[in-house]
């Protein structure tokens, strides 16, 4: 028996020198995959510059724990709309079985205790940043459709659990993200384009046609500004713009940018110097967080839909 369990010692312990081994050449671990977990929380904040967690509730808010009707791998990207008095949350749910990301619900009262209602939205392609937004008594969704080559604009037939594809805003073009703002009469649509760039649209209707701006693509190879992280809003008379911050790792943090000047001709922004939203080093979001949708309330405040997310560690089907 003595002899048995030396051997099963040198076993164990030649098994551990290599998995160390192992992890300092290619900074992995034998038989183990390192993977992402994406949850969605809520922060609140007097200003959407400013926004620290939502107050009284266990963060995160929601994760892929409570999708009851397929297998999910993470939730992400959370778009929030207020309509007759209740909250609801559109959000990218990775269907572990299929691959791809699908389109779930999820229903509120108050904005701080959250009902799953399914998965509302699926195609044969990824689906992901469902973009919700209401227009001329309708209520609109674009969701990142990618692998597609287009940007798809959806319409509620029965809000909030069916959806019909009303239009191709976009065709040819893999563009991330697709970002929608109405100011001035016209329609502005924000995505990242190739080899990282930002790109800019316009159009004097919704449905088109939509022509690339002059100064586009606005950005070019640049990892920590180009890609939308929700949606553009308005506050105190500024016009903030945000984006995912890439480096130095995917996902790292939020950053915001004042949009100074925008017409079919121009536009300039200048950056926030402070992150809005950043890797809390512990938790649920200790890794990174990339995406907020912030929503003025009616006492001045601010209640923003957010995701974040921490790595860890899983067997791998192959070495």
């Amino acid at each position: 028996m003595k002899n048995f369990l030396r051997g099963f010692q040198v076993l164990l312990l030649a098994g551990v020198l290599v998995a160390v081994a192992h992890f300092t050449w290619t900074g992995r671990f034998p038989f183990m995959v390192q993977k992402d977990r994406w949850a969605i929380s809520f922060f609140a904040g007097d200003s959407p510059l400013q926004l620290v967690p939502l107050a009284g509730v266990e963060h995160p808010v929601l994760s892929a724990a409570m999708v009851t009707d397929v297998p999910a791998e993470f939730i992400a990207d959370p778009f929030l709309l207020r309509h007759e008095e209740q909250w609801y949350l559109f959000f990218e749910v990775l269907n572990r079985r299929s691959g791809r990301g699908e389109i779930g619900l999820a229903t509120s009262s108050d904005g701080r205790s959250w009902q799953y209602g399914g998965i509302v939205l699926a195609e044969a392609i990824h689906l992901s940043y469902p973009f919700v937004f209401a227009w001329q008594g309708e209520i609109y969704m674009v969701p990142e459709s990618i692998a597609a080559r287009e940007v798809r604009l959806y319409r509620a037939s029965d809000f909030p659990r069916r959806w019909e594809p009303v239009g191709r805003l976009l065709t040819g073009d893999r563009l991330s993200d697709p970002t929608l703002l109405h100011r001035d009469g016209r329609w502005w649509l924000f995505a990242r384009g190739a080899k990282h760039s930002l790109v800019l649209y316009h159009a004097e209707s919704l449905t088109g046609p939509w022509q690339e701006h002059p100064r586009s693509p606005l950005l070019r190879e640049d990892l920590s500004r180009t890609r939308p992280a929700g949606r553009v809003i308005e506050a105190n008379g500024r016009l903030l713009r945000f984006a995912q911050d890439g480096l130095p790792w995917y996902g790292h943090r939020v950053l915001a940018f004042e949009i100074t000047e925008l017409t079919p001709h121009s536009y300039r922004e200048q950056p926030i110097e402070e992150p809005v939203l950043a890797a809390s080093g512990l938790g649920w979001n200790r890794d990174g967080m990339h995406h907020l949708d912030a929503h003025l309330l009616g006492d001045g405040s601010w209640l923003a839909a957010v995701d974040g997310f921490s790595k860890y560690w899983t067997f791998s089907p192959s070495w």
